[in-house]
């Protein structure tokens, strides 16, 4: 165990660039706070680099023999940290993707609010979706908000970052795929027809929803019932309510 004091430390500086995405892009890592996370990333596949500790923090787990750890005061641990009330242990993982694949996969197309594409992880997650495809232009999946609203799903499924996702679902479609493109101008949801075994469900843009390009490319293009006066739905309500009817 290594006690580190001063802010400027080398590690230490290099811990606070992980908050934006040009640090965590730079130094090929990520990290993640709080007992659940941890616990997580150190069964899954990410190679962890180093563990971090508040100096008062006592684990409720213990903690495996062989890796960097590191002990921090409470001024140096908050400035590491990206939330309010750290709990007081950290991990820094390498930055990888895993290949998504799979019968059941989800793409994001263009959804940029971070909390959505964390909790569109976490409900993938527990739907039983494969995996996910991520168009450039969604929020970074690796954003310290992204990460606290997967709640640990994201140590659980396999991610893939596709220059093109309408080539990406292209290609799948000519594998045997349906690709389902969720849109407030396509046909009834729950009157979709016969959908193949291997699929791939799009969430788009919460704005603008799916890409022109991308709806040329689906086989199916649907839209949720709005029984009521609301004119659309959260993109993650939405891709919670389809992901789930998919998989009954």
């Amino acid at each position: 165990m290594e006690k580190l004091t001063s802010l400027k430390n080398p590690k230490v500086l290099a811990w606070r660039s992980l908050k934006e995405k040009k640090g965590r892009e730079e130094r090929h890592a990520f990290l993640v706070e709080g007992s659940r996370m941890v616990r997580e990333a150190l069964s899954s596949s990410f190679p962890v680099s180093a563990l971090l500790l508040r100096e008062d923090y006592v684990p409720d787990f213990p903690l495996p023999e062989g890796l960097p750890l590191y002990l921090l005061p409470d001024n140096v641990f908050r400035a590491v940290s990206d939330t309010k009330t750290p709990q007081g242990i950290a991990a820094v993982l390498a930055l990888q993707a895993r290949e998504a694949s799979g019968r059941r996969l989800l793409a994001l197309d263009g959804v940029q609010d971070p909390g959505n594409v964390g909790t569109i992880i976490r409900t993938a997650d527990a739907a039983g979706f494969d995996g996910i495809l991520f168009s450039p232009d969604c929020a970074d999946l690796f954003s310290p908000k992204v990460l606290r609203s997967t709640m640990g799903s994201i140590f659980r499924l396999g991610f893939s970052f596709p220059s093109s996702l309408p080539q990406t679902l292209e290609k799948l479609k000519k594998d045997g795929f349906s690709v389902l493109s969720s849109q407030l101008d396509g046909n009834p949801f729950y009157e979709r027809g016969a959908v193949s075994s291997s699929f791939v469900l799009v969430i788009g843009n919460e704005g603008n929803g799916v890409s022109d390009a991308v709806k040329a490319v689906a086989t199916h293009r649907l839209c949720l019932p709005m029984r009521g006066g609301a004119e659309s739905l959260n993109a993650a309500v939405a891709a919670g309510i389809m992901m789930y009817d998919l998989t009954r």
